[in-house]
């Protein structure tokens, strides 16, 4: 046997060159829309993946966080003091001091009926912006979303709080939040939506955000 030893090595040399070894090459890897790792016959659009901003990249890094620690942050209380300080505070969102009350601010739920143009984006941008300036608010930002096959959610964002709106077009009917703090007037938008939506139809409750705050008035 030791003999063949050295005939068999060249054999051995001949047979792998012959059959090269494969190797087994990796699964391209792609993030799913909600994250997870899968591969390209695994991803529910195939190889063929766009890079649109529904899927993340294959490498992301989370945005820094300037939020504090849960070690740092604690729960905080109101008191008087800290209301009353907040009523004669220099900003657009100031605590409200009414009829020997102290709240945030006036929240109006207004169903807006028997409605036209609630399937308009531009309306009721416009709307927002009509409403933001009669009511004595600061606007900051609108953003809208047209859904299909009918329907409309918005918001404007003001320095005293928000306008936000979600639409059923089909049956004429628009709900809208008007949430104002500070010296903004939000009742006067009901007029404004009545005009922009061709309606009379309106039912407004108001709410007073933040004035249960203290549930002992000598706190």
């Amino acid at each position: 046997m030791l003999g063949t030893a050295p005939t068999l090595f060249p054999i051995l040399l001949h047979w792998r060159s012959a059959f090269p070894t494969r190797r087994r090459s990796r699964p391209e890897v792609h993030f799913g829309s909600l994250g997870l790792l899968c591969t390209a016959a695994q991803h529910p659009l195939g190889a063929n993946v766009s890079d649109t901003t529904d899927h993340l990249p294959a490498v992301s890094k989370p945005a820094p966080s300037h939020c504090p620690t849960v070690s740092a942050d604690r729960p905080r209380k109101a008191t008087a003091a800290s209301l009353d300080a907040l009523t004669r505070a220099d900003r657009t969102d100031h605590f409200i001091r009414r009829d020997n009350r102290i709240f945030a601010g006036t929240h109006l739920i207004i169903e807006v009926m028997e409605a036209t143009g609630l399937d308009c984006e531009q309306r009721i941008q416009d709307a927002f912006r009509r409403a933001a300036t009669l009511c004595g608010a600061t606007l900051l930002h609108i953003h809208t979303h047209k859904f299909s096959p009918q329907g409309v959610s918005g918001v404007a964002v003001l320095g005293e709080s928000h306008i936000t709106v979600h639409t059923w077009p089909e049956i004429g009917y628009g709900a809208f939040d008007v949430f104002m703090c500070g010296d903004a007037e939000p009742w006067k938008a009901v007029e404004v939506f009545k005009d922009a939506f061709d309606t009379d139809e309106v039912a407004v409750r108001e709410l007073l955000r933040g004035a249960e705050l203290l549930s002992d008035p000598g706190a």
